[in-house]
């Protein structure tokens, strides 16, 4: 199993698209369709990014997410602790006081201070989320969007998520006007 897995992977790129403002707020439906990335999932996601102040809802089907913060103040760190909650990169077990030959006591030279695999790991780990922590969404963003993207790019963007805000929009109306003709008919 991957240390930090898909969740994480679907939240960066999700959060990508809302980093240049835009008109309307996207919901997750259009964050993951806008990528092909399952809808459900994507779901799923949004409300650990929410409590964590990486996003802000509005609810409703005018409703959707916005960046909470500039993205310069949003670590990818932010966002692995918020996806995948805070855990360990290495769970030692202790293995080195269970040999055979200590007879289930072992000595004191051979279990003290940390283990020097566990001792590699936490520097691992350590050196893993300060990367992490230092790198921001705005940086993140700037070096995918720098990668010779056309410059109509930007507006098929917003052009693409003002349509799905226009149709949510006449779904909405369609709604309430099919409420007030079943209401009249009753």
């Amino acid at each position: 199993m991957a240390y930090i897995g898909t969740g994480v992977e679907y939240a960066l790129h999700c959060l990508l698209w809302l980093v240049a403002p835009l008109e309307h707020r996207p919901s997750s439906r259009d964050l993951a369709e806008i990528q092909g990335v399952p809808t459900a999932f994507v779901a799923k996601i949004f409300p650990k990014l929410e409590k964590a102040g990486i996003v802000e809802a509005s609810g409703g089907i005018r409703g959707g997410y916005r960046l909470a913060r500039a993205p310069e103040e949003i670590s990818v760190l932010d966002v692995v602790d918020a996806v995948e909650g805070r855990k360990a990169l290495f769970d030692c077990q202790e293995v080195r006081g269970r040999c055979a030959l200590f007879d289930n006591r072992p000595p004191r030279w051979a279990t003290q201070g940390v283990c020097g695999i566990h001792a590699v790991m936490l520097n691992a780990e350590k050196v893993l989320r300060d990367e992490l922590a230092k790198t921001s969404l705005a940086r993140l963003s700037a070096g995918v969007l720098g990668k010779g993207i056309p410059a109509g790019f930007a507006s098929q963007v917003h052009t693409w998520f003002a349509g799905r805000h226009e149709a949510r929009e006449d779904a909405r109306i369609t709604g309430m006007r099919s409420r007030s003709t079943t209401r009249e008919d009753t």
